[in-house]
């Protein structure tokens, strides 16, 4: 008889989260205390991951754009997400000096951007355009990008006052970031 797998366990508090390890490498963020298992990522999604990366570094220290860093947010309980692609500020890398784990818990300044390559699916659409809308927001991150390769457009979400607004890009017009003036890349580009 084959061994019984089991499920992960629920109601967490994000301290479980931290310590949880299953003995596997597969990937969870954490969605109102529950465990959500992170699929590996398209090839087409990690080549705009990185052509993103390439161009960030153009204009930001190369030691602040990460990719893998958690993010604690806030939810209806414990949450914590895994942007594709993280801009830190001064202060956010500096709260990381010396930790064990690429961990920027609420205690902490949040990061000045995320981005979020949309991955094929409804339900990944939500995430991305609602909930993690909502939760980046929430966290104070000064600008959220959402790069969506099924519409060809990347939304650039700024925060102004407690929320964001949202500017949609498509085609040929360049992004107008206001935390790297110097960006200027096009959806198509980004998208080619």
């Amino acid at each position: 008889m084959g061994q019984a797998v089991s499920s992960p366990p629920t109601d967490l508090t994000f301290e479980d989260y931290l310590a949880y390890d299953n003995g596997t490498d597969t990937r969870y963020e954490l969605v109102d205390g529950v465990l959500v298992e992170m699929p590996p990522e398209s090839d087409d999604n990690l080549s705009i991951a990185r052509r993103l990366f390439l161009e960030l570094v153009k204009h930001i220290p190369a030691d602040r754009v990460v990719w893998g860093t958690e993010i604690e947010v806030t939810g209806r309980r414990a949450t914590g997400r895994i942007p594709d692609l993280l801009v830190h500020t001064e202060e956010s890398k500096a709260a990381l000096a010396g930790a064990s784990r690429a961990t920027l818990t609420r205690d902490m300044p949040p990061p000045a951007l995320v981005v979020e390559v949309v991955s094929p699916g409804q339900a990944n659409r939500e995430r991305d355009y609602r909930y993690k809308h909502t939760e980046y927001a929430a966290r104070g991150i000064a600008e959220y990008w959402i790069v969506d390769p099924e519409t060809r457009q990347v939304t650039l979400c700024r925060w102004v006052r407690g929320q964001y607004e949202d500017q949609v890009y498509s085609n040929d017009q360049p992004l107008q970031s206001a935390l790297v003036p110097g960006f200027g890349l096009t959806p198509v580009e980004i998208l080619a």
